[in-house]
């Protein structure tokens, strides 16, 4: 093998790892030329929001892989990308961010004339925000503990005010030792749900579900809130007339009640609410 110096640089940044979903099936639907108009389309969209993130297109292939100095300007860049390009193009994305060491390898100027990428990045840090990327339903940004520590608390002028971090559970990934904290960034309580896991990353524990918060409900989620509220204290209330009544003989006298029909009706009272308040959910 012939040896030659190579330009390496170990740096520390954000790698963002952006995957678009269903490309393949939407080039086998609508053929090459009509995806390659399409994806060409994304690409603009997406470069023009990484370039105005201050972020750094790396590769590209079925999405991006950029890095970012800061963590804010990534987060910032996802955001933005989730609430406004797949509404244009109709393509689904996922969005992993990680925070560490990474080498930055510098190619010849003879490889980049053929073609070569002129910075490529090398390590693990890009191996974790890929796994990380890998979780992500459609629509979902996902941080690592390491850029979740660098980036919290911190917020600018491009931050959505209704920006909400949780952690969404402890995950593993192939090829790494330790388990992963990882958390979901967003403005929606849909897109801070916990992944369930995925071939190469396996979900060790945290929340199932993620709840929203008062401030952050809107009209829809704080009718269904009262609702089940509601529901409740009227099936207490039910049921405590139903006691009374079954304890107290001169009323269900008075009332015309028989002993047996009683039970039966409130076994099926019970039931029919039981369903009910399971529609709901």
């Amino acid at each position: 093998m012939d040896s030659y110096d190579i330009a390496m640089k170990e740096r520390i940044l954000c790698i963002v790892l952006l995957d678009l979903i269903g490309s393949t099936a939407f080039v086998q639907r609508y053929g090459a030329a009509i995806a390659a108009k399409h994806f060409q389309h994304h690409d603009r969209l997406a470069r023009s929001l990484i370039y105005k993130y201050d972020g750094r297109e790396i590769d590209r292939s079925d999405g991006f892989l950029c890095s970012f100095d800061r963590v804010i300007d990534a987060v910032n860049f996802a955001l933005k990308y989730q609430a406004t390009i797949p509404k244009k193009t109709g393509i689904g994305c996922r969005i992993g961010i990680h925070w560490g060491k990474i080498l930055e390898v510098h190619q010849d100027d003879v490889f980049v004339a053929a073609n070569a990428k002129r910075i490529e990045l090398e390590g693990l840090s890009k191996n974790i925000a890929a796994r990380t990327m890998s979780l992500c339903e459609a629509g979902q940004v996902l941080l690592t503990k390491e850029a979740m520590k660098s980036v919290k608390n911190r917020t600018n002028s491009n931050t959505p005010k209704g920006t909400r971090y949780v952690c969404v559970g402890l995950y593993k990934f192939k090829g790494v030792s330790e388990p992963m904290e990882i958390y979901a960034v967003g403005e929606t309580i849909e897109s801070l749900q916990p992944p369930k896991g995925s071939e190469k990353v396996k979900r060790l524990g945290g929340p199932k579900y993620i709840k929203s918060r008062a401030r952050d409900r809107k009209l829809k989620e704080w009718f269904w809130w009262i609702m089940y509220r509601l529901a409740f204290i009227c099936v207490l209330i039910i049921l405590h007339a139903y006691y009374f009544i079954a304890t107290h003989e001169p009323m269900r006298y008075l009332l015309g009640i028989d002993r047996q029909v009683w039970l039966e009706e409130l076994i099926s009272f019970v039931t029919v609410i039981l369903e009910q308040l399971k529609e709901m959910r």
